[in-house]
């Protein structure tokens, strides 16, 4: 049977995006963010995270650094029951033009591989034009934008993640099955 699934950016959705986020310390959780990811966990959906981090390809941190930040971010979640079920990232620069970067359809051909997803009832939460044309490409059909950013062809377009969790619950968009 296949699963919803919600994918999510990480920089600018998951934490604040302070420009190349590797350590520990410097990671701050967005607003709502946890509240956002149990609406979604109540109406039975797999959480996943699909992030560019091209701050290894240039050289800013390594896949050790941006390994030990994952593994806490994960145990973070886990304190509050939010499983994440897998993080996919691609580590290249942008001129290297791999399959991986978004707005390419990499990562979520890889989650594909492993899961089995309804992607007709699925979402992505970004905060760039390359997230939503990741969904458009992946044929993810529900998308949320997230700032102050103009982005084309998202459903729906919130400042913040605050927002997008209050509109969500009070209006019973998330489809529960």
């Amino acid at each position: 049977m296949q699963k919803k699934a919600l994918f999510l950016d990480r920089d600018g959705i998951i934490n604040v995006d302070h420009g190349y986020v590797y350590k520990i310390e410097d990671f701050e959780f967005t607003e709502g963010i946890f509240e956002l990811l149990e609406l979604f966990i109540e109406a039975n959906y797999q959480l996943f995270i699909v992030t560019n981090q091209s701050g290894i390809g240039r050289g800013y941190y390594s896949q050790s650094d941006f390994k030990t930040l994952t593994s806490w971010m994960l145990l973070e979640f886990e304190k509050r029951n939010i499983k994440i079920e897998s993080v996919q990232h691609c580590y290249h620069a942008p001129e290297e033009n791999c399959v991986c970067r978004k707005p390419a359809t990499g990562m979520v051909d890889k989650i594909l591989i492993e899961n089995s997803i309804d992607l007709e009832n699925s979402w992505l939460i970004g905060d760039k034009q390359s997230d939503i044309d990741l969904a458009h490409n992946s044929n993810i059909s529900h998308t949320i934008a997230i700032g102050e950013r103009a982005i084309e062809n998202m459903e729906f377009s919130f400042k913040t993640i605050e927002e997008a969790q209050r509109y969500l619950e009070e209006n019973k968009v998330i489809i529960h099955s």
